[in-house]
């Protein structure tokens, strides 16, 4: 059941990689908060979401969108305005996970597709979002950087690079545009049970138990959690915090 009292009751959010996984859990709860969510994916599963969230009494629309492609933010911003008559808080969670590989192993090609996602997909979405909240002089945007944006992780050169960057790019425009009342915070999430550590997890290099130890808890966190956090940095409840990185790793950074 939707809340029409919720704590995004009324606000319009667009969420990226909303097709599964954190993005899903997000533009979910988001709806039950009250949200319409314009579901952004770079392929259909984003109409799952949609799906979901409409067979629960909540508003939802899908776009579909590769948010590496310039063209193609520009138009999901476009159809927030057009559908529902603006935007008020954006998540930008897609992202990409290449194969663990070392520096030397590490091809261009992989590099270049994991910054243009991770990175540049990110700045592509604040420059669209802010170009429509800067003159309505309110707004709230949450980056999905990572752990690895906070430490060093071996093999994982391409993304570390990224979610560092992240994190670069969330202070910079928190900064910048505070004077314009919009907030801009970042999520730092360690091992999500999500398709793409699934996958991570398949690599036959890859030690799950090694990877639990590593965390006080003990265990992976789960979408709808990671997702709670995002909600919060999005609502009214945290009006003060801007330029902030909220981990959300279990531990694994405290030690």
């Amino acid at each position: 059941m939707m809340a029409t009292n919720g704590v995004l009751a009324g606000r319009v959010a667009l969420v990226t990689g909303g097709g599964s996984g954190i993005g899903r859990a997000a533009a979910e709860l988001f709806a039950e908060q009250g949200a319409a969510v314009l579901v952004a994916d770079r392929d259909d599963t984003g109409e799952e979401t949609v799906a979901a969230i409409t067979s629960a009494g909540g508003e939802a629309t899908f776009v579909q969108a590769d948010v590496s492609i310039e063209a193609d933010v520009a138009a999901a911003v476009r159809m927030a305005e057009s559908v529902y008559g603006g935007l008020d808080a954006a998540f930008n969670n897609a992202g990409v996970a290449p194969a663990m590989t070392s520096f030397e192993d590490l091809e261009r090609d992989v590099w270049e597709r994991v910054i243009a996602v991770n990175l540049s997909g990110v700045w592509l979405c604040m420059k669209h979002e802010l170009a429509v909240m800067v003159p309505r002089r309110s707004g709230t945007i949450v980056n999905t950087a990572s752990v690895a944006g906070l430490v060093g992780t071996a093999k994982g050169g391409s993304y570390t690079a990224a979610k560092h960057g992240v994190i670069g790019l969330t202070r910079t425009a928190a900064v910048e545009h505070g004077p314009s009342g919009i907030r801009v915070n970042a999520l730092a999430p360690g091992f999500t049970r999500t398709a793409m550590v699934d996958d991570l997890i398949d690599n036959p290099e890859f030690d799950m138990q090694q990877m639990l130890a590593a965390s006080p808890l003990g265990r992976m966190a789960e979408p709808r959690e990671i997702a709670e956090a995002a909600l919060w940095l999005t609502s009214p409840a945290s009006s003060f915090v801007t330029g902030h990185v909220l981990v959300i790793d279990g531990g694994f950074t405290a030690q």
